[in-house]
């Protein structure tokens, strides 16, 4: 009898995996770069290589995708944890940000890369190529903060300002 309900149990739990892959989240890729940081602020080669490598996979809509992402349920949490990522920052809607979150969110990534928060253990894991150097941190936050220099000269202080609540 116990044999018959795991057999049951196994059936069921296949049929359901297999059931999973005809669901498929749209993929994260668009040409579209008219509102990218690029646009605004420059982005030297050395910059865009880091970024692309260790950034853009979850914060831009150009995702490299894994094989596995082919595979359910790995690609519903892919999506997931990719459309958080844009949340909370993403390069290639940047430009369409006002200036004062640009501005927060430059601030908060400098902080996170400094801090070695970013990218995510759960990324560099499986993304070896995405841990970054002593020297790729040193490098991204000092153009984190040019061109936050560079929004200051460029816009009203009161505009960079977090608002009172």
């Amino acid at each position: 009898m116990l044999k018959k309900i795991v057999i049951y149990i196994f059936a069921a739990l296949v049929v359901l995996l297999l059931g999973m892959q005809f669901d498929r989240p749209a993929k994260n890729n668009s040409n579209d770069q008219s509102k990218h940081i690029s646009t605004l602020y420059p982005v030297p080669d050395s910059i865009e290589s880091i970024l692309t490598v260790a950034c853009y996979d979850c914060h831009s809509n150009n995702t490299r995708y894994p094989w596995y992402a082919e595979v359910q349920p790995a690609a519903r949490f892919l999506n997931n944890h990719i459309q958080g990522g844009k949340k909370d920052l993403n390069f290639s809607e940047f430009a369409s940000y006002r200036p004062r979150r640009q501005f927060r969110k430059l601030e908060q990534a400098a902080e996170l890369i400094k801090e070695g928060e970013m990218p995510l253990p759960s990324y560099t894991l499986i993304h070896k190529d995405a841990v970054l150097t002593d020297h790729q941190r040193e490098l991204l936050y000092a153009w984190i903060q040019v061109t936050r220099d560079s929004m200051k000269v460029m816009f009203h202080p009161d505009s960079l300002k977090a608002r009172k609540r």
